[in-house]
């Protein structure tokens, strides 16, 4: 099983851009793609697309993400894992960490978790 991303709205694209330039193999979209929730979707209903196609969630959001995570889980609900950029890292160090953390993957290891990003 790999672990495939959706970048949040608010992520800049250069991240998606980067990832799929560096690892090819990795699945990643960006909200307001084809076949991805629309520009402006609400974080819930984001939540509830990543857990019905297995994506994890990219994303800055470090104010309500939390939040909405908890009422997701308390409603029955799951989602394969929420990935927290580090304003402290440069974008290629966030970069970096995305690769590594989908290149080790293993099945469900991130499920209802928020990971926030760390230098190796």
């Amino acid at each position: 099983m790999t672990l495939k991303y959706l970048m949040d709205e608010n992520v800049d694209p250069l991240y998606a851009n980067q990832i799929r330039r560096r690892e090819p193999s990795i699945v990643i979209k960006m909200v307001g793609e084809p076949e991805t929730p629309p520009k402006g979707t609400l974080d819930p209903e984001i939540l509830v697309w990543c857990e019905d196609r297995d994506f994890a969630l990219v994303t800055n959001n470090r104010s309500s993400m939390p939040v909405h995570l908890t009422d997701h889980i308390a409603i029955g609900r799951h989602v394969p894992g929420i990935f927290m950029l580090n304003s402290g890292l440069s974008i290629d160090q966030n970069i970096e960490r995305l690769i590594e953390i989908n290149l080790g993957y293993k099945q469900d290891e991130y499920l209802d978790q928020i990971v926030y990003l760390t230098s190796r």
